[in-house]
């Protein structure tokens, strides 16, 4: 053999060495990664090869799955009640992927999850049958905040505050999940999309909106817990006409000055007057105030497990005097979703302690043993026993004298606290009715948020009252008369 073709052939020999290492490397080190990556489309066509797995309210499932009859996927997820249930279970679509719950167990809905395998399964490499996602919705309290929300465009979310189970979370609008499963439903996804989004819009967990005078909660929450409020009965000397610490600026209150100069805070609650709250939370200062919001759920994600991104807000940045006296009205730059002052007020009902609120109790596999249980969740001591007995007995003064009296259920002791959240420069834009409550009758309890968006209210603190106080009256008394 002469010198070229022996060079030429120990060439040839290292190339198929080559190609025989990096096949090894792929097949043995990268073969999962690839098996794995998102954009490998029998990953996705195994998804939907068979049935879905359920998510399930009440023991019966809302969700479903239909043969498509076609070539490649061979089943696509169904929805019962979709626009009822979109916040919670999201969608599961061929073409657009997953959001919610949907999106949070789809390897527990379509099966591959290595938790559901059998021996067997493991043997054959099987995709194994899949499993259910058991929820904590109540049907009842959805259903009714579904129905008293359909001629308003709000949002409404309801707790149970020993448990921190949420018993509903409804949007109005909403949409049908099941309008984009299918692998050719760009017309419906394109409607859906429009307008960045909105119809789809997870208002109840995901859109912090300023929550206006709901949050003076917070307020007086700092203010106990700091010692700066000792008696909700005893005058605060708070002038009103009342003027913004470092402005010139008169900042009024609906009630009026007459009604609201030197109050104590149990009639500026009921009366929500603006001058007690935002002196409030200038002398007690940012810090302050911050610690109690976040004690209370701001300034974190909350997994439920569905997300809260981005998370409620009690500004962080250095504020000025007159931005802090701003923030203890729940204005400038503090933002909350409605399951954050359900939150709030779940603790405040449930003596100080804040449970993790979670709309999941249970995920099972096929044969209904649990994989995951949620039934025994964290909890904190967010604030001192007598200072969630303060709050409570303030907020049912609300409910009994003040704007509040339209969410009474007959039977039960209930507290609320009326908002209305001026919006836009020089408050171009509608404001936000606000209205949060606890009701407890019978050894049951209930903490509820609503929040009403381009209503057509005036501009008077009794919005939340007239709006969304009805919507939480009827989520409690779902609740409360079971």
């Amino acid at each position: 053999m002469n010198k070229t073709i022996r060079r030429a052939s120990v060439f040839c020999l290292l190339l198929v060495l080559a190609l025989l290492v990096r096949v090894t490397w792929v097949q043995a080190y990268q073969g999962q990664a690839l098996a794995d990556d998102e954009h490998n489309r029998r990953n996705l066509i195994g998804q939907y090869e068979n049935p879905l797995g359920n998510i399930i309210v009440g023991g019966e499932a809302i969700t479903g799955s239909t043969k498509t009859g076609g070539k490649d996927f061979g089943y696509k997820r169904t929805y019962t009640d979709g626009p009822l249930y979109a916040p919670i279970t999201g969608y599961s679509s061929q073409a657009y992927g997953t959001t919610m719950l949907e999106g949070v167990y789809k390897n527990i809905l379509n099966g591959s999850d290595n938790r559901l395998k059998t021996v067997m399964d493991t043997l054959t490499n099987k995709r194994a049958a899949p499993g259910d996602v058991l929820t904590t919705i109540d049907r009842d309290v959805q259903k009714a905040a579904w129905d008293a929300l359909q001629d308003k465009q709000g949002s409404a979310v309801a707790i149970d505050p020993a448990t921190g189970e949420i018993l509903a979370v409804v949007n109005n609008s909403s949409y049908d999940p099941g309008r984009i499963t299918g692998a050719n439903d760009e017309k419906a996804w394109q409607e859906l999309a429009a307008d960045q989004g909105k119809a789809m819009e997870n208002v109840a967990l995901r859109k912090p909106q300023a929550p206006g005078s709901t949050f003076k909660l917070v307020t007086l929450a700092a203010a106990i817990e700091n010692g700066l409020v000792t008696n909700i009965d005893t005058p605060t000397g708070t002038p009103d006409p009342y003027t913004i610490p470092g402005t010139r600026t008169q900042l009024p209150s609906e009630a009026g000055s007459a009604a609201c100069n030197n109050v104590s805070p149990r009639t500026a609650l009921r009366l929500s007057c603006n001058n007690v709250f935002a002196e409030l939370a200038s002398k007690l200062g940012q810090d302050k105030m911050r610690a109690t919001a976040e004690k209370l759920g701001f300034n974190t994600q909350i997994d439920t497990p569905v997300r809260t991104n981005p998370p409620s807000k009690y500004p962080s940045e250095k504020m000025s005097v007159d931005q802090v006296a701003q923030t203890g009205i729940g204005q400038f730059d503090v933002q909350a979703t409605p399951l954050q002052m359900a939150m709030v007020t779940a603790a405040i009902e449930n003596g100080g302690k804040l449970v993790d609120p979670h709309m999941v109790s249970e995920v099972t596999d096929a044969n209904g043993n649990v994989l995951e249980s949620f039934k025994d969740p964290k909890s904190d001591q967010v604030m001192k026993e007598r200072t969630a007995s303060m709050l409570q007995d303030a907020m049912r003064t609300v409910a009994t004298e003040g704007g509040g009296k339209p969410a009474q259920v007959k039977g039960a002791e209930v507290g609320g606290k009326t908002g209305t959240a001026q919006r836009g420069v020089n408050n171009s834009k509608s404001p936000l009715a606000w209205f949060t409550s606890y009701g407890k009758a019978d050894g049951k309890q209930i903490a509820v948020a609503v929040v009403i968006e381009n209503s057509d209210t005036d501009r008077s603190e009794i919005g939340g009252g007239k709006l969304a106080a009805p919507i939480a009256q009827k989520m409690m008394a779902a609740w409360l008369k079971k």
